[in-house]
């Protein structure tokens, strides 16, 4: 029987892109094949739990032990939230692609919310996202600049990510810090355009961590308008769920 390791489940609005607002339910897949210095969940591929929050906002999470099969993980969302009251099912990480097989069993026994299924991905496994890409209704991807994950930018990569979810519903999010350039931002609005111009690009204010520092306004205006230069639309929106206290 296929498992998968959880970081948490739990009931909220989404705090980040253009779906900002829209009630979700959130599973929080573990393991991630991408570091970034900014990022807000624990670097540990295989928890030896999870938690579920009972009371959407209440913060009364359970601890189970992980991993955890579909059957199970389903029954425990049905149990506690009602899925016609939300918007979408946010899969998140880490790195959900990471566990495919999972998803494949687990995404149709999760049917009834009012969208269907909200992939949040870093946009670096395009074999992976085919697998699934019938599943899902939307796709949240990253694009990961060098300049905040000290990593190269795996351009190629993310190229053929985008050109496989471009057949549902997409937007690409960029993560910008001081150490952003406008090259970067530049190259990104490129990659996007040659795929569709239509395509939502984000442009994300660093949370400052792990010694990400935060963009000045005439830094972010600026980058805003280099991609304008190649792209329909492109929008700086922070991220929001943390002034709900959200993780």
């Amino acid at each position: 029987m296929t498992r998968c390791h959880l970081q948490e489940v739990f009931s909220s609005v989404q705090g980040e892109g253009p779906y900002v607002g829209c009630r979700q339910i959130f599973i929080r897949l573990a393991g991630c094949n991408w570091h970034c210095n900014f990022c807000d969940t624990p670097g540990n591929a295989r928890p030896a739990s999870f938690s579920i929050e009972k009371s959407p906002g209440q913060r009364d999470f359970m601890n189970l032990t992980n991993p955890v099969n579909a059957e199970k993980l389903a029954s425990l969302i049905k149990g506690y939230y009602d899925l016609k009251t939300h918007h979408s099912i946010s899969l998140t990480g880490g790195e959900p692609l990471l566990q495919t097989d999972y998803l494949i069993k687990l995404i149709p026994l999760l049917a009834g919310t009012r969208q269907g299924i909200y992939l949040e991905t870093n946009g670096t496994l395009p074999d992976k996202l085919r697998e699934i890409i019938d599943l899902v209704a939307m796709v949240s991807m990253d694009i990961k600049l060098e300049s905040s994950t000290g990593t190269a930018t795996p351009w190629e990569l993310h190229h053929r990510f985008l050109q496989v979810a471009a057949q549902k519903k997409v937007y690409v999010k960029i993560v910008i810090t001081s150490a952003t350039s406008s090259a970067e931002i530049k190259k990104a609005a490129e990659l996007i355009s040659s795929v569709n111009p239509a395509i939502e690009l984000v442009l994300q204010p660093v949370t400052p961590k792990g010694g990400c520092g935060l963009p000045t306004a005439e830094q972010v205006l600026h980058w805003q308008s280099v991609a304008l230069d190649y792209l329909t639309n492109v929008r700086v929106i922070p991220q929001t769920h943390l002034m709900l206290g959200q993780l």
